[in-house]
């Protein structure tokens, strides 16, 4: 007898792999984009998903090059990874790629591009397999901006963040409690917050904690903790309990160091007891003083005089009245409503009236009236009418009054009221004070004025050196947009300008003279003519820059660093040449709303020795591009990188209708690209917009 021992063979599938209608029937039940090309970067085979991607029919793609058949921004980003792969025999990945789709809405898909080899090693074709990672980017984008805003509202509040189990139990390192406390890993995982509470205060603490564990109710406390000095700082904590499916799953804390408003108060006791009134005055004149010295504009300096008068003095209402020559009266600046004993209450008080206000300007004196009764004898000897300020004693609340003339060099400049609703004592020192600061105002009062004149001449002198009008050329629309950054009365060297050609061609440049004042503002002007000759002789971007570069040499100092972005371009086309000297590279935007930025060779700032070359850049129709200096996308808190990066972002939020008006997509660059940042310098803008040609064309 024979045992059968054969293991049994499994039943063979009668589907066929190497079926070209299984593989056609794979592709089409895919969900990934895939196109196939041959060794010549051409389409061969493409699937519905890379059709309804590109939005181009399969039998319009097949046989041709991504140039022919795609949208210039995504033919040139395949095209760039096609040449890859042939040069590298490797795969190429690009990671971060933006589709318009056939609804409006934008897509975000990496796509792996993979060499093909026959038997002999040789690359015979390059596989191109796409991802939609719309969703994971825009998770991804909402985790990140969700981190930003709780890390940057934990900053701006200087809160020490602890993170702990349901039982209080600490798991979480806490590294900026532990460089206060001096708390090492360990004993912080150990023994936790509480171990360095002040031993007065760590009872009770510690049952006002358990009891909130128990309950599963927030946390409020206060009190000193020890710090790595050995010392003890004053803290007010809260805690909540993060509850999920109504269990608690961890507790956040927060705490807040308050030691300096502790301290504060403090001090202001210890002034009061130790140092007396006459030394808290003294502080009180130098904090407004030093706050006075900070205001630029006489809007600001009013500010402060109204703070001071609520801080320092205490007073119920404040106001500041300039004084006009011309008109023999006193424009109330702040404070509308403040009723004057002579019945004028509105903005402009005549000198000729009796109140507190005039009676300080036209005695060059301070007037201290303590009580109802003590206004109303000093009112009535200077010519006041009794049964008008009878009227205004009887409906009036104010029962003290200061009155402080504005005096730089003996001028009077206006003048100071501050009203207390109860009688007021007002010693020989306050006195002083008050003149003192009464003096500090008038300095600063008299500085604001000349800063708002001169910082209006300077604005005047910066805009006067720009073109006041942009040319109006048939297939081209022009835009600009200037915003100066400077705070102070200094020109900027900012520069923009654009003219017709001889041949009908336009030229559009953005310059940038490094610094501020009449120096920049020369250079600028300089450098601005001598490109206009040159353009005008010899336009080629090339030539011009080269010829600038011997005007640089022969008129402007060393250490003077200039740079410029320069274009020539036709109309109607967008055909156009472009050269840049060290300047960050333009924009090209599309009427999809993608941005490109200028990958051409920056090269070096004006004057330098080096050999100038231009570029091919074209603005095809519907195509915007941008030339811009880099106050638009750098600053004191963010890089060169980041704010190109932040620029091509801005674009893709643009809508349509923006994307499409070349006034309006500057207006949204630059508002955008400012907001949250400090503007520290001047922001100047061109668009060269080439309008998309239309049937009637």
């Amino acid at each position: 007898m024979s045992a059968e021992t054969s293991v049994p063979r499994p039943r063979e599938s009668d589907v066929d792999i190497s079926d070209s209608a299984l593989f056609r029937g794979l592709l089409s039940e895919a969900e990934f984009a895939f196109a196939f090309f041959d060794s010549e970067t051409r389409f061969q085979r493409v699937n519905d998903v890379f059709s309804d991607v590109v939005n181009v029919p399969a039998d319009r793609l097949t046989g041709h090059a991504p140039a022919e058949v795609l949208a210039a921004d995504l033919s040139q980003i395949i095209t760039h990874a096609l040449q890859a792969v042939v040069e590298g025999d490797a795969p190429v990945t690009e990671s971060r790629v933006r589709v318009r789709s056939a609804e409006g809405d934008t897509r975000h898909w990496s796509l792996s591009f993979s060499p093909v080899h026959d038997d002999a090693g040789a690359l015979r074709a390059i596989a191109l397999v796409g991802l939609d990672v719309t969703e994971s980017r825009q998770t991804e984008e909402a985790l990140r901006r969700s981190e930003e805003r709780y890390r940057s509202l934990v900053e701006a509040q200087s809160q020490l963040v602890w993170i702990t189990s349901p039982t209080g139990a600490v798991l979480e390192d806490a590294p900026q409690w532990r460089a206060i406390t001096g708390q090492g890993l360990e004993e912080y995982l150990a023994n936790g917050w509480l171990e360095v509470v002040h031993p007065e205060e760590r009872q009770q603490t510690e049952e006002a904690w358990r009891e909130a564990l128990r309950g599963r109710t927030m946390f409020e406390w206060n009190y000193r903790v020890r710090t790595r000095a050995s010392g003890y700082r004053h803290f007010e904590v809260r805690a909540v309990p993060i509850i999920r499916h109504g269990r608690v799953v961890e507790w956040v804390g927060a705490n807040t160091d308050v030691t300096p408003q502790r301290e504060a108060e403090e001090m202001r006791g210890r002034l009061t007891d130790q140092l007396g009134a006459a030394a808290l005055r003294t502080a009180r004149l130098q904090g407004a003083t030093a706050i006075l010295a900070e205001a630029l504009t006489v809007e600001q300096v009013v500010q402060v005089i109204i703070d001071v008068g609520r801080t320092a003095l205490a007073a119920d209402r404040s106001a500041v009245a300039l004084l006009d020559t011309d008109r023999a009266a006193l424009k109330l600046i702040s404070g509308e409503g403040i009723p004057e004993a002579s019945g004028a209450s509105g903005e402009e008080i005549p000198l000729a009236s009796t109140s507190v206000m005039t009676m300080a300007v036209n005695s060059r004196r301070p007037v201290f009236a303590e009580s109802p009764d003590s206004l109303k004898a000093q009112l009535l000897e200077a010519g006041g009418d009794e049964e008008v300020l009878a009227n205004y004693l009887a409906n009036s609340d104010e029962r003290a009054w200061v009155g402080l003339p504005l005096l730089a060099a003996g001028r009077a400049l206006g003048a100071l009221r501050f009203s207390f609703t109860r009688p007021q004592k007002i010693s020989q020192e306050d006195g002083v004070f008050l003149e003192a600061l009464a003096g500090q105002c008038a300095l600063a009062v008299e500085r604001a004025t000349l800063f708002e004149r001169e910082h209006r001449t300077a604005e005047t002198l910066q805009r006067s050196l720009l073109p006041d009008r942009l040319p109006v050329v048939k297939g081209l629309v022009l835009a600009q947009r200037f915003r100066s950054g400077s705070r102070h009365v200094q020109v900027g060297g900012d520069w923009y300008d654009a003219f017709v050609l001889q041949d009908g061609r336009v030229a559009a440049v953005v310059g940038d003279v490094m610094g501020k004042g009449v120096k920049a503002a020369a250079g600028m002007g300089r450098i601005r003519n001598a490109m206009r000759a040159l353009a005008l002789t010899n336009p080629p971007p090339a030539a011009v820059l080269t010829g600038l570069d011997r005007v640089f040499e022969a008129t402007e100092e060393e250490e003077q660093v200039t740079t410029l972005a320069y274009m020539v371009v036709e109309p109607v086309t967008g055909e156009g040449t472009l050269a840049m000297a060290g300047h960050p590279p333009p924009v090209l935007v599309s009427p999809q709303g993608t941005a490109i930025l200028c990958d051409a060779e920056p090269g070096t700032p004006l004057g330098w020795p080096t050999s100038r070359r231009q570029f091919r850049f074209v603005v095809p129709p519907g195509h915007t591009a941008v030339l811009y200096s880099d106050g638009l996308v750098e600053n004191r808190k963010r890089g060169l990188d980041a704010g190109l990066a932040d620029l091509c972002n801005v674009v893709t939020e643009a809508p349509p209708e923006v994307v499409s008006s070349p006034h309006m997509l500057l207006d949204f660059l630059v508002d955008r690209m400012l907001s949250g940042y400090e503007q520290d310098d001047d922001v100047t803008a061109l668009a060269i917009h080439v309008p998309p040609v239309t049937k009637s064309d």
